[in-house]
């Protein structure tokens, strides 16, 4: 089975969408991914101007599904 490509889309969250999910301005918006993307930077991370990754931004603000626990058989 081929892999499916990522577009960018898929990847990173948008000044857009980042106004969507936090009830932000556009300007407190494009903040945040300025804060967001200096941390991954420090952590030695490539980041993209006004975008952020989806997983370190689900990851900060706490969006992250939980894993799945696995069910013990008794």
């Amino acid at each position: 089975m081929a892999a499916t490509l990522k577009t960018s889309r898929d990847m990173f969250y948008f000044v857009e969408d980042i106004m969507r999910l936090l009830g932000y301005s556009r300007s407190k918006s494009y903040k945040v991914i300025a804060s967001l993307n200096r941390e991954l930077e420090a952590k030695g991370k490539c980041t993209c101007d006004g975008r952020v990754i989806k997983r370190y931004f689900n990851e900060r603000y706490g969006l992250e599904e939980p894993e799945p626990t696995a069910r013990k058989r008794a």
